[in-house]
């Protein structure tokens, strides 16, 4: 069954095409991460399927709900889709277990104590849960990165999309919020990464998609793809990374 089923969708900026058709069906606990040149359309495209940017054609079903040119009911679908970011986005005047905390209770209405016993269990799975009552001016950039990660699980999403969240990240750092991505993928969390980490995409992904000019242009097992690269535009991407 399908987790995520995006169907010919267009998106225009202005007179610009964007994204040029685009269809892609991601199956429950499947990681998929997509790859492509900067302006190929895969940070625009997991901007649409959680509503942020609104399609011109086509359609996008997520989590069970339904987004086309007209919109959909995006309160619903974010209660369901996760999403993190290259920039933290962290409140600075709250505490980690206050920042984690604030959406279960505001978007969904749980209560403070049941709301604190999850990011509990969220910020230990991304390693720091003896870090609850720090402010974010106190952690790394790291730390930062895996707090927005348990931020978006606090909300116990179906499925979540990560768009370039290491971009920002010296290695090191790098490394702490992949390990962390790895484990949710291990847990079966339904992911769709957009990343410039070839490796972490070749090992973790259970697929890879090689976005061109606004177009899936092509995908399969991520090993096979980076073994195999059929067309000139993903060998020449790749060549970089296959030392």
């Amino acid at each position: 069954m399908s987790a995520l089923h995006i169907n010919e969708i267009q998106k225009y900026f202005g007179a610009l095409l964007v994204l040029d058709g685009v269809s892609l069906d991601i199956a429950q606990s499947e990681v998929v991460a997509v790859i492509g040149r900067s302006g190929s359309g895969k940070s625009t495209m997991l901007r649409c399927i959680n509503g942020l940017e609104k399609i011109q054609a086509g359609s996008i079903e997520v989590a069970g709900h339904r987004i086309g040119p007209q919109g959909g009911d995006l309160r619903s679908l974010r209660k369901e889709v996760g999403m993190v970011f290259q920039s933290y986005n962290l409140f600075p005047h709250l505490t980690v277990l206050e920042n984690v905390t604030l959406a279960p209770k505001v978007v969904k209405g749980v209560g403070r104590e049941e709301a604190e016993a999850i990011a509990h269990d969220v910020l230990r799975r991304v390693g720091l849960a003896e870090k609850s009552g720090a402010y974010s001016d106190e952690l790394s950039g790291g730390q930062q990165q895996r707090v927005a990660i348990a931020r978006s699980l606090a909300m116990q999403p179906k499925v979540m999309l990560f768009d370039e969240v290491t971009s920002a990240l010296d290695p090191e750092l790098t490394g702490e919020v992949l390990k962390t991505m790895e484990e949710l993928a291990d847990a079966g969390m339904t992911m769709v990464l957009v990343t410039h980490e070839m490796g972490f995409a070749r090992q973790v992904a259970d697929r890879t998609v090689f976005m061109h000019k606004g177009k899936v242009w092509e995908q399969g097992p991520s090993e096979e793809l980076f073994s195999y690269p059929q067309t000139p535009e993903l060998r020449n991407f790749i060549a970089p990374n296959l030392k």
